[in-house]
């Protein structure tokens, strides 16, 4: 078994992948490629984007690409840390034997699967997706305790409550999007350069309430789909950027979405320490702006109904 020890700084990697929506085969090739290349820098934990396996969209080809908890995703995860002697994970849409499906946080060592997180509540249009889970996100190793984050968990104080002092390392990804650029511009624009602050600002703070460092994999590329319930089409492109960041909120690497497929790497100590900021008592741990809390609110809604038709009822 892998042996890091607290005291000592260990190579990590996150990968930023440019998806194919529902394309599981080039997502897979995509996401061994790069890992390959984060273990020949040494890398020992190699985080995947969520939805490794089909980007995020509302896009239905995405159903086509709904693994068995036992298929080709999670043996990737597990060839590659066999292969590299290295802890790898990532996340992807699961169908568990209920035939419910969930966005599933797996962590593989080079003796087997470690754990798995679910994600505790779909965003937007993720609803018509996969239905929410209830587990702590905590995953035990023989030598760390690794806490698991995906996308707006890290916005959550919940998700801050349930981690803080509990944990050696957070592990997860996201898969944000951009708002769209409607009219008027002048005033989109703005939302959607506090969006895109709020995507990094949400991942490099939650260090500093939780007292761990993150390793955090992204998405990055342009998103062209149909707009739920409306007979427009969204146009975007996902941002955030992968990073990581040590246990105090500095940040170690970060890659912008702007420079594409990539990895990142950078040293960390695997250990906590004392959160440096209180958890809010807020719901929300950061201002989330008008189209997403609209967006939040309409689509999970269309998304419960679209996800009991068309992946439930399949």
């Amino acid at each position: 078994m892998l042996n890091d020890s607290n005291r000592d700084e260990v190579k990590v990697a996150a990968i930023q992948l440019e998806a194919k929506v529902g394309d599981l085969h080039a997502n897979l090739a995509a996401c061994e490629n790069m890992a390959n290349e984060a273990a020949k820098q040494n890398a020992k934990w190699i985080i995947l984007p969520e939805f490794f396996t089909t980007g995020m969209a509302f896009d239905p080809r995405i159903t086509g690409a709904i693994q068995p908890s036992d298929g080709k995703a999670l043996n990737l995860l597990l060839d590659l840390a066999k292969r590299h002697q290295a802890f790898v994970g990532g996340s992807f849409i699961v169908r568990d034997e209920n035939n419910g499906t969930r966005n599933a946080f797996f962590l593989a060592s080079p003796e087997g699967v470690l754990g798995r997180h679910d994600k505790d509540i779909p965003t937007m249009w993720e609803n018509c997706f996969y239905a929410g889970g209830q587990d702590d996100g905590i995953i035990e190793t023989p030598d760390h305790t690794v806490g698991s984050a995906l996308c707006w968990e890290f916005m959550r104080s919940q998700t801050a409550r349930r981690l803080r002092g509990k944990v050696d390392v957070i592990v997860g990804g996201s898969c944000w999007w951009s708002v769209p650029s409607w009219v008027p511009g002048s005033v989109t624009s703005r939302w959607e350069e506090k969006n895109e602050h709020t995507a990094l600002e949400s991942v490099r703070s939650f260090a500093t309430y939780v007292g761990a460092p993150i390793i955090h994999a992204a998405h990055t590329g342009s998103i062209d789909c149909r707009l739920p319930c409306t007979p427009f089409n969204y146009k975007g492109h996902y941002e955030g950027g992968s990073m990581i960041v040590d246990s105090e909120g500095k940040i170690v690497a970060v890659r912008d979405h702007r420079e594409g497929q990539g990895i990142i790497t950078g040293k960390v100590r695997i250990g906590r320490t004392e959160p440096i900021q209180e958890v809010p008592k807020a719901y929300w741990l950061h201002k989330r702006g008008p189209i997403p809390s609209f967006a939040w609110t309409y689509q999970r809604w269309h998304g419960k109904h679209w996800y009991k038709k068309n992946v439930v009822g399949k």
